[in-house]
C-alpha cells in the first residue's frame, strides 16, 4: 500500500481533532516488542482486534459474574458485563472527544483474567496461590503471557495500563484507594465498569429473588432513577458534564473523570447496599460452597500431577504453583466442574 493509501496514517491524523487530553495512537509509548504498523488500523484498534479474537475473551462467555450456575437465561455473564462496559464507556469518550479506539480496547480485555464461579474463584486462588491472585493482575497476565501459547497478544502500553489498573477492589468510588490510570481513556472504563456492574447486579439480584425492587434505598431511586436505563442515562449524563468542566477549565493540567458530589455519595450508597445485600450473602450459598471445593480440589490435583496440565502452561517459564493458577484462572465454570468430576471419578 502506498504512502498516499496508508489508511491508518490518515485515521492517526483525524486523532488530532480529539480532545488535547486524548490518547493519540501515533504517540502511543509502544509494545513490548516492537512490530511493524499496520497500513490499515492504528495500534489501537489493532489491539481491540486481537482481544476480541484471543480464547480468553470466548471464554468469558461461560464465566459467572455474581450468581453461580443460573438456571435462567438472562442473568448476566463475564461477556455481557464486558460488552456493556465497552459501551458504556464508548458514549463517555465519544462526548468528551477521547481515544474511543482506545478506550473500547481496554474495555474489551478488563476482566480477561477473571476466574470461574465470579468473585469466591479469585478469592480462593488468592488464598490458594504463594504469590497471590488479583483479576486484574491476570488480564494483564493473559495478554502479555497466556496468550497464543505463550506468546501474548504483545498490546500497547495504554492499553496494558488500563487493563491493570481497572480493578477497584474495596475502596470507595472516587475515594482513598483509587488507583489511577495512566489515560483519561482507561479512567473512563474503570468508572464505567462500576456503572455497569451496579445496574446490572440489581437486576440480576431481583432476578434471583435476592431482593426486590422495592428494596432500593429511596436516595437512590429519587436521585439516580427507578429503572436501569434512567440510573446509567443520570450516571452518564452526571460523568461526561463534570468531566468536560473540568477538562474545559484553562488552568487545569490533568483533569480526572469523575462525578458531582451528591450523584458519587448516593452512588457509593448503592454500591455498599448491593455488599450488604447480595454480594456477601451470594458467599454463603451451597453454590459457593461447591466452588469453592471444586478450585481446591482442582489446585490439589494439578500440584500433584503437571504432567496433566495442557501443554501451554506446561511450557510457561513459572513455578508450578501459578502454572496451576494459570490454568484454573482461565476455566469456565462448566470447564471447571466437568474437570473435577473426572478427577473424583478416578
Amino acid at each position: 500500500m502506498t504512502a498516499e493509501l496508508n489508511i491508518r496514517q490518515r485515521i492517526e491524523e483525524s486523532e488530532m481533532a480529539l480532545s488535547p487530553f486524548a490518547a493519540k495512537s501515533k504517540f502511543s509509548k509502544g509494545r513490548l516488542r516492537w512490530e511493524e504498523p499496520c497500513p490499515i488500523r492504528t495500534a489501537f484498534q489493532r489491539d481491540r482486534d486481537r482481544i476480541i479474537h484471543c480464547n480468553a475473551f470466548r471464554r468469558l462467555k461461560h464465566k459467572t459474574q455474581v450468581f453461580i450456575m443460573p438456571l435462567g437465561d438472562h442473568y448476566i455473564t463475564r461477556l455481557t458485563h464486558t460488552l456493556e462496559v465497552s459501551q458504556i464507556a464508548r458514549t463517555i469518550a465519544r462526548a468528551l472527544r477521547l481515544n474511543e479506539d482506545l478506550t473500547e480496547a481496554i474495555a474489551l480485555g478488563h476482566d480477561l483474567g477473571h476466574t470461574p464461579f465470579g468473585h469466591i474463584g479469585e478469592q480462593v486462588l488468592n488464598e490458594l496461590c504463594p504469590s497471590g491472585f488479583k483479576h486484574n493482575e491476570q488480564s494483564l497476565r493473559v495478554v502479555d503471557n497466556l496468550e497464543r501459547n505463550g506468546q501474548g497478544l504483545n498490546l500497547t502500553w495504554e492499553v496494558r495500563d488500563g487493563i491493570l489498573n481497572h480493578s477497584k477492589g474495596g475502596a470507595e468510588i472516587l475515594g482513598e484507594g483509587w488507583t489511577e490510570v495512566g489515560t483519561l481513556e482507561g479512567q473512563v472504563v474503570k468508572i464505567a465498569d462500576v456503572i455497569a456492574y451496579v445496574n446490572h447486579d440489581i437486576t440480576d439480584a431481583i432476578r434471583a429473588g435476592v431482593i426486590a425492587e422495592t428494596d432500593l434505598p429511596a436516595s437512590v431511586t429519587k436521585t439516580l432513577g427507578s429503572t436501569p436505563s434512567q440510573r446509567i442515562n443520570t450516571l452518564v449524563t452526571d460523568i461526561i458534564a463534570y468531566s468536560y468542566a473540568q477538562m474545559s477549565q484553562p488552568t487545569v493540567s490533568k483533569p480526572r473523570i469523575g462525578m458531582t458530589r451528591g450523584i458519587l455519595q448516593v452512588t457509593n450508597d448503592l454500591r455498599e447496599f448491593l455488599f450488604e445485600k447480595v454480594y456477601n450473602p451470594t458467599l454463603l450459598t451451597e453454590e459457593t460452597r461447591q466452588a469453592r471445593q471444586t478450585i481446591h480440589l482442582l489446585f490439589s490435583y494439578f500440584l500433584k500431577h503437571e504432567d496433566q496440565l495442557p501443554q501451554e502452561y506446561k511450557m510457561q517459564d513459572a513455578p508450578l504453583e501459578r502454572k496451576v493458577t494459570d490454568y484454573i484462572a482461565g476455566m469456565t465454570d462448566q470447564y471447571a466442574l466437568r474437570i473435577a468430576r473426572e478427577i473424583s471419578s478416578c
